[in-house]
C-alpha cells in the first residue's frame, strides 16, 4: 500500500464524518460562533466540541475566543493537500484512460 501524507489522511478522516463535513460546508460561508455551528445538530455540546477539535487538529479550522464566545473559521490553505492529491490522481487516471483509448483504437484498426 502506498504511503500517504499523514495530514492528508487526517483531513480525509475528518471530512468522512457527516457532522464535520456539514460544519466545514457552513464555514465556507464565513466564520461562526460555536453555538451557531452546533445549533443544527441534536447532540450534547461536549460531543459537538469533539468534532470541532478533530477539525482543528487536522488543520481545517481555527478558532478565536473573544470574551466568552469562541468563533471558528476555515484555515486558509487547509484543503491544499487534498487539492494536490486530487490533481495527481486526475493526472494519473487521464493518462491511463488515454492509454486505454489508444489501445482500443489500435484494436479497431488492426483486428486479429
Amino acid at each position: 500500500m502506498p504511503k500517504r501524507q499523514p495530514r492528508l489522511t487526517r483531513v480525509f478522516q475528518a471530512l468522512a464524518d457527516p457532522t464535520r463535513l456539514a460544519v466545514v460546508e457552513r464555514l465556507c460561508q464565513g466564520p461562526a460562533p460555536t453555538s451557531e455551528l452546533a445549533a443544527p445538530f441534536r447532540m450534547a455540546m461536549p460531543s459537538f466540541l469533539q468534532h470541532l477539535d478533530v477539525l482543528a487538529d487536522c488543520g481545517l479550522v481555527r478558532s478565536k475566543k473573544k470574551g466568552r464566545v469562541r468563533t471558528y473559521e476555515l484555515a486558509p490553505g487547509a484543503l491544499k493537500p487534498v487539492e494536490d492529491w486530487l490533481a495527481s490522481q486526475r493526472k494519473l487516471w487521464e493518462k491511463r484512460l488515454d492509454q486505454l483509448d489508444s489501445f482500443l483504437n489500435e484494436l479497431k484498426e488492426h483486428p486479429e
